[in-house]
């Protein structure tokens, strides 16, 4: 059950504008479904989302924040009031990028875990560095022990990086060689009863050089055990990734869908990164980021499609993130309050 009180003043404009945007993302996927959408549809969908008919297109419990998002807040006024206000947004989870709080003080694990509990939040996983050349570095390479004791002190059910499979290059062979790095670091999570997981950017998209017919990231997913290594998808990198990627460097079409990955295996998919961007082909990446609910990513369609899957709606963890909000806290309860309004077609 959602714990927003009050609805943002501008969530109508804001649906209302995605509607008329006619985004595509996710279409691929709703065919697999049966569902694809058509333009006759798309006043309909609009229509359903804000009259409130069907069920909530978000699963109970399971929104969260990725905290990289507030860190300047987390800062500059410690990790209470900014687990209060996530309260007040609505949020269930939070997903740490470091345990310090800056100039509010010290603070520990142990005092951590208790505050997050106390405002109703689940932390629900963390990312760390892969690797680093300095020896005592605070990643899964030069101290994996210590990285697996303080997630197992906060109660994290996830532990992971953000950091590209790239430590040995971007040949076959250097990601089968980082792959079985991360097999390592699943098997010792696994045994304490956490799951490894690895977030994207749009790179991991991208081809192997010394053979351009293969994707890397069909390399990760074909060399990680899938009992071992997770995948938390940035749905907005994924789609900068087929933007990007979408031909191989000859120029030979090479298309793909990101949801179809997680469709055809969504066991290893626990955790999102839900994260907007407006489509802009003159852009590097083919997006502006933006808040979420803002853009012309189809959440409604992708969070949809995955939580349809028989038995998955509770398998999934939705993590709303922004690299750069103009004002995080704003950020904050304007993508809870969208992603809270979303519902299902009837």
């Amino acid at each position: 059950m959602s714990r927003i009180s009050q609805p943002d003043p501008e969530l109508a404009h804001r649906l209302s504008r995605r509607g008329m945007l006619g985004v595509a993302a996710g279409a691929t996927a709703a065919a697999l479904l049966g569902a694809a959408a058509t333009p006759a549809t798309a006043a309909t969908d609009t229509a359903d989302k804000t009259s409130g008919r069907g069920r909530p297109v978000l699963p109970p419990g399971r929104l969260g924040i990725q905290l990289y998002s507030l860190r300047d807040k987390v800062s500059t006024l410690g990790f209470a009031p900014v687990f209060a206000e996530l309260e007040k947004y609505g949020y269930d989870e939070v997903e740490f990028a470091g345990y310090t709080q800056g100039s509010a003080g010290p603070i520990t694990l142990a005092q951590l875990k208790r505050l997050a509990r106390d405002h109703g939040l689940n932390p629900i996983g963390s990312h760390v560095g892969y690797y680093s050349d300095d020896p005592n570095a605070y990643t899964f390479a030069q101290n994996l022990t210590k990285v697996l004791d303080d997630a197992q002190a906060l109660g994290l059910k996830h532990i992971g990086t953000a950091s590209g499979p790239f430590r040995y290059g971007s040949t076959v062979d250097a990601w089968k060689r980082a792959a079985e790095e991360f097999n390592t670091y699943g098997a010792a999570a696994k045994a304490r009863g956490m799951k490894f997981y690895q977030h994207n950017h749009s790179e991991e998209f991208s081809f192997a050089t010394d053979n351009p017919k293969v994707r890397l990231y069909d390399v990760l997913l074909k060399e990680t055990d899938p009992d071992l290594v997770f995948l938390e998808m940035d749905i907005y990198w994924a789609y900068s990734g087929q933007f990007r990627f979408s031909k191989r460097p000859d120029g030979t079409p090479a298309p793909f869908e990101p949801l179809n990955y997680v469709l055809r295996q969504p066991h290893r998919y626990p955790l999102f990164h839900v994260k907007d961007g407006v489509s802009d082909p003159a852009n590097t990446y083919g997006y502006r980021m933006t808040d979420v609910g803002d853009g012309d990513i189809d959440y409604q369609k992708f969070i949809s499609a995955v939580t349809r899957l028989r038995g998955e709606r509770l398998a999934h963890h939705w993590q709303a993130e922004h690299d750069q909000p103009t004002e995080s806290f704003t950020f904050a309860r304007r993508s809870s309050a969208y992603l809270h309004s979303l519902r299902e077609k009837c």
